[in-house]
């Protein structure tokens, strides 16, 4: 059945502009995906809420409307299951991201890294006065701390050389206000450091890629965006780029390679089609990422801003 807009579009969270339309997600078929996919429920998460929209804002973002975040119990599920703290930022993981920003942080700098899960960044900034913060892993390992950055903000303005957030500030209802408080921890003059998921991508052509939808990812992110997102708040942008793919994520990368061109300008379908092509195509990456070498130039899955506190 064919949709129509009954409402008015909701404004871009970084500029106000009015979004555009890219479809919309009813949330029966969000339920089972999660379901069958990785054995999460969010049916608590999304009471009464027949549909999620996803919308294009004329800064480039594109975002999920209701931005309804995943609760405590949800990344539990996830994460515990799959063991992916482990995955994305355990021993033996180079990941590109924290390896690029070691370029800009030098021994002796004070260090926030807010979502630091278990404080994969700090093996590559030897040297540095490193803090993180996690609710979930605050108080398991030395100079991790069961805050918010909110509270962490409050108590310690302006305290910072930089702050950094990888692969989190997606996951917010409020991207801006979360990016606000941690330029309120920075010293005028320190460092922001950002990871977003990319879009277009690699990761965006794989159909029904449940890690990018709601109530995981809220939001995906590319340079026009973020360069918006440096003019909102006051900050003066250093660099914008591209996160080539990495160990922790080669399968993803591999699936966008050989996944099949059916979107249509879509990402998510309640399709026997998309299954199986979501099927297949893991398959094709989980083989490729042993048999593989993945390209020195290869487009990743997300792009990292660094910007400067006026």
């Amino acid at each position: 059945m064919a949709h129509t807009l009954t409402e008015a579009p909701p404004l871009c969270p970084i500029t106000g502009e009015p979004a555009r339309w890219v479809q919309w997600l009813p949330t029966r078929s969000l339920k089972w995906l999660w379901r069958i996919g990785f054995g999460v429920d969010i049916a608590r998460m999304v009471v009464d809420l027949p549909r999620f929209g996803l919308w294009e804002s004329p800064s480039g973002l594109m975002f999920f409307d209701p931005a309804i975040p995943g609760d405590r119990q949800f990344y539990q599920d996830l994460y515990g299951a799959f063991r992916m703290h482990d995955r994305l930022s355990g021993l033996g993981v180079a990941r590109p991201d924290f390896v690029y920003t070691a370029r800009y942080l030098k021994p002796g700098m004070r260090v926030l890294d807010v979502g630091c899960g278990e404080g994969g960044l700090e093996r590559s900034l030897p040297g540095v006065d490193y803090w993180g913060l996690d609710l979930n892993f605050g108080g398991r390992r030395p100079r991790i701390l069961a805050e918010t950055i909110e509270q962490h903000a409050e108590r310690l303005p302006d305290h910072y050389d930089a702050v950094c957030a990888f692969q989190v500030a997606e996951h917010v209802a409020d991207p801006v206000g979360f990016t606000a408080t941690m330029v309120q921890a920075l010293k005028p003059g320190g460092l922001l450091i950002l990871s977003m998921p990319l879009w277009p991508a690699p990761v965006t052509a794989i159909p029904n890629y449940l890690l990018n939808a709601p109530p995981h990812h809220l939001s995906w992110w590319n340079e026009r965006s973020l360069r918006a997102l440096c003019d909102r708040l006051g900050l003066t942008c250093r660099e914008i780029w591209p996160v080539p793919a990495g160990s922790h994520n080669g399968v993803v990368y591999w699936m966008g390679r050989f996944a099949p061109q059916i979107g249509g300008g879509k990402y998510f379908r309640w399709r026997y089609r998309w299954h199986f092509a979501l099927l297949w195509t893991y398959f094709l990456g989980s083989v490729a990422d042993r048999l593989l070498t993945l390209p020195r130039d290869s487009c990743g899955s997300e792009i990292l801003l660094v910007a400067q506190k006026r």
